[in-house]
């Protein structure tokens, strides 16, 4: 059993039984196919939450009051489908023990499993997914479960909104929904985007984070680093307006590809995700 606790947050806020929120973490790595190392972004994400200051100035909160349960990682590698498994079984089961439900990858495969259990759990699923590369192959060498194909599910199954695309192959033009696809070269130009993308959303929403989506000026520490991203304070601004606007359900975060000598990555990893649980919890609220 796991004893620590998420950002080394007392004790009485890390129980299961009390807390609102369960941080799931996903160390897979299996089928990146540049760099690899996103099977070490849960332990980065978690060693630099230790070293952030836990009141959010922007929300005047101490979020992590509202419990934080930090659950044994589902390492399950043996294949991509099997992890694919784990992953969706774990998720379903805080699901519906009515927890706010979130994932820290490993590669961005893990989201095939965290959406499979959302879309089960909410009729009318909207997927917002935040991300340089398209991932919409229906397969990729081999698998249906590769991280190249993470979306490809969810553009069939549940409402895909799509956001910061820059980087993607011909062939997966015909499982995309340009309607609903926000380019980045596109964001760049149109000064009212996010309420856009807003207006497409249905209801309930699940947010799932490529840190590729972020320009690598602020993000370099990610296995397939792609020009022209997202900055920070666009990127919460949008996010804000979501969690204000629409019932989020919950999240995953992943493609942390962390570097000795690069810590600055694994911070705003960090950093987001705490933000991402203040706006939940507090902005949300406010309404």
């Amino acid at each position: 059993m796991n004893n620590k606790t998420y950002a080394g947050i007392p004790s009485e806020y890390g129980k299961l039984e009390t807390a609102k929120v369960v941080l799931i973490p996903v160390p897979y790595d299996g089928t990146s196919t540049w760099q690899k190392g996103a099977d070490k972004g849960p332990q980065a994400f978690l060693d630099a939450s230790e070293n952030m200051e836990l009141y959010d100035i922007e929300t005047d909160s101490e979020v992590y009051k509202n419990g934080i349960y930090l659950a044994d990682p589902v390492t399950e590698n043996s294949s991509p489908e099997a992890m694919v498994e784990a992953v969706y079984e774990r998720t379903k089961s805080y699901i519906t023990r009515n927890k706010f439900v979130t994932l820290f990858g490993g590669e961005h495969s893990v989201s095939i499993g965290s959406i499979r259990a959302f879309n089960e759990s909410f009729q009318d699923l909207t997927v917002v997914q935040l991300d340089a590369h398209a991932d919409l192959r229906k397969d990729y060498e081999g698998t249906a479960c590769n991280h190249a194909c993470a979306m490809h599910e969810a553009s069939k199954n549940t409402n895909l909104i799509q956001v910061g695309i820059r980087s993607m192959d011909v062939t997966e033009l015909k499982w995309m929904n340009k309607e609903q696809t926000f380019f980045a070269h596109e964001l760049q130009e149109e000064e009212y985007w996010s309420d856009a993308a807003i207006d497409l959303m249905t209801d309930d929403v699940f947010i799932t984070i490529d840190l590729d989506c972020f320009d690598p000026s602020i993000m370099p520490s990610t296995g397939t680093p792609e020009p022209g991203g997202l900055l920070w304070y666009e990127t919460l601004d949008f996010l804000k307006k979501i969690f204000r606007e629409k019932n989020v359900v919950g999240f995953d975060i992943v493609e942390l590809c962390p570097k000795e000598d690069e810590k600055s990555s694994d911070f705003l990893a960090a950093k987001l995700y705490y933000k991402m649980l203040s706006y939940k919890f507090k902005v949300a609220d406010e309404e």
